[in-house]
């Protein structure tokens, strides 16, 4: 039997419908959905909401009961997808999602921990003109690019970032030539205009806005939180909350350095310079060595288990893999342009993940 999203709990539907539940009770702008609980799938019934809601094009994502806790945040390490639409395709992505609780990243983010189980939210689809993450906190930290969320929480491009303290805003604008957009039933990536790759995404009314949506939603749930959002036309919408696992990194570093890049997670790592540019590099990585990677996908979750530090080419503080770096412990420092090229792979590497700084020295004799 499915779940009207609105009713929905942690403790029934997993954390990520059940903080979607609280908002959407509390009158925050939530898009409307469903959930399908652990226990069944009703085919016909899903089919049933699905038409009478105007077979729209719908988000199918994971709840699952370790995600979005106030301990584990899973970010990432389950399947999601956008722009799902009909029922037939609705049905296997359920099923997908529920397959991803077996996926080599969830088996590595549990570390050996219980097998969860596994609610799917199904939900209007929003065809978001910008989207982000934000951290709440006495400086609320925003992040945002244009078009669909996963540039940002995957960490495909560099975001704008946005820091508000009191209603003052700071921020940094980097080049974002790419952005994500359905494309009727399935996603496409477009080359951003020319004009518009270095212009600001928010405006500081709409990020101060944010902020202070944010700590609404914070002094809702009664933590602090981290929360993912879109914007639509005139239309600002909340897609999840879950509360924040591990603080941010914010020290500056006095000393220079010759690679430096965002603070992404806490701590110092020296060790091999480990280049990884896709799967197939996987099989060269050794417990100990520093993972230099064009961007990071939650299908490396494994390599976070035995890597000593990250070090990025794109991405940004509030993304899935720098979320899941802090909480495994793990130093990383994040948009260090042309990383991959600039560090040779053996090379002795210290990142300092606290301060955004990458120390190398000479290259030793190849390993074999």
């Amino acid at each position: 039997m499915l779940i009207p999203l609105a009713e929905a709990t942690a403790e029934v539907c997993g954390g990520k419908a059940g903080g979607l539940g609280a908002l959407l009770r509390a009158g925050f702008p939530v898009p409307d959905g469903v959930v399908v609980p652990p226990d069944g799938l009703d085919v016909d019934e899903l089919g049933r909401w699905l038409a009478s809601a105007g077979d729209p094009p719908v988000a199918v994502r994971s709840s699952a009961s370790n995600e979005d806790t106030a301990l584990t945040s899973a970010a990432g390490q389950h399947d999601s997808f956008l722009a799902v639409q009909g029922v037939t395709a609705v049905v296997d992505a359920v099923r997908a999602c529920r397959s991803s609780l077996w996926s080599p990243r969830a088996t590595a983010y549990r570390k050996g921990s219980a097998v969860p189980s596994m609610s799917v939210i199904v939900q209007h689809h929003v065809d978001a003109d910008i989207s982000g993450v934000l951290f709440t906190g006495p400086t609320t930290v925003i992040e945002a690019s244009w078009g669909l969320g996963p540039t940002v929480v995957e960490g495909r491009t560099t975001p704008d970032h946005y820091e508000i303290t009191a209603g003052s805003v700071t921020s940094t604008i980097p080049d974002k030539p790419t952005s994500l957009h359905r494309d009727g039933s399935g996603l496409i990536t477009r080359a951003v205009p020319a004009m518009r790759r270095r212009t600001p995404t928010l405006t500081d009314a709409t990020a101060v806005r944010l902020a202070n949506l944010g700590h609404c939603v914070a002094s809702l749930l009664g933590a602090p939180q981290d929360i993912e959002w879109a914007i639509a036309g005139d239309a600002l919408w909340l897609l999840q909350t879950r509360p924040i696992t591990a603080e941010l990194p914010r020290s500056a570093d006095p000393h220079p350095a010759p690679l430096t890049g965002t603070p992404g997670s806490h701590g110092t790592a020296t060790g091999p310079a480990r280049i990884v540019r896709g799967p197939a590099d996987f099989p060269h990585v050794i417990p100990g060595d520093i993972l230099v990677c064009p961007h990071t996908d939650p299908a490396w979750t494994p390599l976070l288990t035995i890597a000593a530090g990250v070090i990025t080419e794109t991405g940004g503080l509030l993304s899935h893999a720098a979320i899941v770096a802090r909480e495994h412990g793990i130093p990383a420092v994040l948009a260090v342009p042309h990383a991959t090229t600039k560090i040779r792979n053996d090379t002795p590497t210290t990142l300092h993940g606290t301060t955004g700084t990458i120390h190398l020295q000479p290259k030793p004799e190849q390993r074999v």
